[in-house]
């Protein structure tokens, strides 16, 4: 699948992946579950660069965890051993205690989109494991940083 400039225009997030050795197959294919590895260190490395950006200090500190509670990955081409991976990564929507991440796998030497995915997360208490409000700041920084983001039950 050949990029398409509107679609990747949505992405700003970029994170920089090479398929290693153990990832591979057989066939010298990566593995299909790598992928929700990539995906997780884009999310992790989202939000502490929206944290550093826009000073959100009370996420992922003392008893604020995020857990997942959805993930899934389309294929479109097969990443191989040793190819060079872009993850663009964006918050799709955030609800009162969840939001949504949507992710494009690019490899980087014919900028084709070979997989796309998505998940979703809840704030969470360490502690007890309840669900707890994202606070005020998330919101307005996800909004300053997305062009386009859709907040529900704000």
């Amino acid at each position: 699948m050949k990029i398409e400039l509107k679609e990747i225009s949505k992405y700003k997030h970029q994170t920089y992946e090479r398929v290693k050795f153990h990832e591979v197959d057989l066939m010298n294919v990566c593995n299909n579950a790598v992928y929700f590895n990539y995906f997780e260190d884009a999310r992790i490395k989202y939000v502490l660069d929206l944290k550093k950006d826009y000073n959100l200090k009370e996420l992922l500190e003392n008893d604020s965890f995020f857990i997942m509670v959805h993930n899934e990955c389309d294929y479109y081409e097969p990443a191989l051993f040793d190819d060079e991976l872009i993850i663009l990564t964006r918050i799709d929507f955030i609800k009162n205690t969840s939001f949504g991440f949507r992710h494009l796998v690019l490899r980087k030497n014919d900028k084709n989109i070979i997989a796309g995915g998505s998940g979703i997360v809840v704030h969470i208490n360490l502690k007890t494991k309840i669900k707890i409000p994202l606070p005020a700041e998330f919101y307005d920084a996800v909004a300053d940083y997305e062009d386009k983001v859709s907040l529900i039950n704000k």
